[in-house]
């Protein structure tokens, strides 16, 4: 299990992006993560204030960021890596995810190699998916320039 502190190491997103609270588990090829979704979050202030929905987007970059811990977790030096995703194919949105729900955010390899992942990702909200896709992402070293 990786607190916010762990997952703060492992990846360069902050507040209001970062949306994985909590890693619950991590194995060789796959890890599950969760988002508690306030009613606080910023995004519900225009989507839509009388009707919140988490927007779709959000649940996607959810999904890539539980990819990218499960990368980064198997990443030597990680702090000195990024990853980026080139594309999200077959992403579907079966129901909407509003204030009070915990999204939980499952991710497992489909193919890894040293500077390359693909991967299938699913959020559930009470045993229930919400949202699954297939990402693809390339992993570099950090710019020399980076903020850190």
């Amino acid at each position: 299990m990786l607190d916010i502190n762990q997952i703060r190491r492992l990846l360069p997103h902050r507040y209001p992006m970062l949306m994985v609270d909590r890693v619950l588990e991590v194995t060789e090829s796959a890890a599950v993560g969760i988002k508690n979704v306030s009613a606080n979050e910023e995004f519900f202030q225009g989507h839509f204030p009388e009707y919140p929905v988490m927007p779709g987007v959000l649940i996607a970059e959810a999904l890539a960021q539980m990819g990218a811990i499960l990368i980064m977790s198997h990443t030597p030096n990680p702090e000195n890596k990024l990853i980026l995703f080139a594309s999200i194919e077959k992403c579907k949105f079966r129901r909407q995810v509003v204030p009070g729900d915990q999204l939980r955010i499952e991710v497992e390899f489909i193919v890894r190699k040293t500077s390359i992942a693909k991967m299938s990702g699913r959020a559930l909200v009470d045993g229930k998916v919400v949202a699954e896709g297939v990402m693809m992402c390339q992993i570099i070293d950090k710019p020399a320039d980076a903020i850190a």
